[in-house]
């Protein structure tokens, strides 16, 4: 496996997930440049997405790399029964990085050992989606501050949700306390919930989701129910609406507390909370363009340092 893939930020320490955001904040002050001409970023899609798929194409493209790929698996020789490694490694013979997203969980961990190029994981499964949390870790940073001490609420689909799944392992550094707001259908797995005890993670559950509940977070971090993750159709109609995010819910909120959401929403906020200071998704989604900037040049072996010294910078 080529040591820089990125297949969980799990094994991150601090002073890496750190590195990471001070990458992301160079490239957020000069996004436009041309330190990777002449490589290819390959963008391999299994299953749908919007904001994934277009920022890591637009980040490569901003980086002068060039992207090859596809969006849809039918359209490939998958089709025709190729198999997952034949085409990781048909894919390698062009590309100098796969970015690959999979609905089987552990896809990139199997990619990245039969790849002679680094894999970037987009999302396998409800596993884990380390982009993600890159572009969350960097979001609360900018908002916060600080990423030491914040009272977290994780609310809706814990169960499914791979985006609270990576955050949980990238915080741990931290010393977050983490509020699970959720019904008994959809709560943080018990595999999680070991691993918060088992890192000295704080953590409480909660089935009510009210102002009361709210009132200390610093981070509130929707999520939606994902339909695609059910088996039995019956039980997503019956937790599909579960949490709902009003705007009368926010009037015991801090002054500093932030929404986030990874995106698309559904029915887990009303869009009356867009124009109020509390949120902060589409920044969210912004960051993503320079966070996943950062995960593609630390793949490719590419320094903090050669960022600062870049000469390629684009006006």
């Amino acid at each position: 496996m080529p040591t820089n893939s990125l297949i969980t930020l799990a094994g991150y320490s601090k002073e890496k997930l750190m590195y990471l955001i001070a990458m992301a904040q160079e490239f957020e002050r000069h996004p436009n440049r041309k330190i990777l001409e002449g490589r290819i970023v390959a963008t391999l899609f299994f299953e749908p997405s919007t904001r994934t798929r277009l920022s890591f194409e637009t980040a490569a493209n901003r980086l002068g790399a060039k992207v090859i790929g596809f969006s849809d698996p039918k359209v490939t020789s998958g089709t025709k029964g190729e198999i997952l490694k034949d085409t990781i490694m048909m894919v390698s013979n062009y590309a100098d990085l796969i970015v690959m997203r999979h609905f089987l969980e552990g896809a990139a961990l199997y990619a990245s050992e039969v790849s002679p190029v680094p894999i970037i994981n987009a999302g396998d499964g409800a596993n884990q989606h380390p982009s993600q949390t890159m572009l969350d870790l960097y979001t609360i940073y900018q908002s916060q501050g600080t990423l030491e001490n914040l009272e977290i609420h994780l609310v809706g689909d814990l169960k499914y949700g791979r985006t609270v799944h990576s955050l949980l392992s990238a915080m741990r550094h931290f010393n977050p306390c983490f509020h699970f707001i959720a019904p008994d259908e959809l709560a943080m797995p018990e595999p999680y919930k070991k691993y918060c005890t088992a890192n000295g993670i704080r953590f409480t559950e909660h089935k009510d989701f009210n102002s009361d509940t709210i009132s200390g977070a610093d981070i509130l971090y929707m999520t939606r129910v994902q339909k695609e993750r059910f088996s039995d159709l019956m039980e997503y109609e019956q937790v599909k609406d579960a949490y709902l995010l009003k705007g009368d819910m926010l009037s015991k909120a801090r002054p500093n507390m932030k929404i986030l959401h990874p995106l698309p929403r559904v029915n887990e906020i009303e869009y009356c909370i867009d124009d109020t200071p509390y949120a902060y998704y589409f920044q969210q989604a912004r960051n993503g363009l320079y966070a996943r900037q950062a995960l593609i040049c630390d793949a490719l072996g590419i320094t903090l340092e050669d960022i600062r010294n870049d000469k390629t910078i684009l006006k």
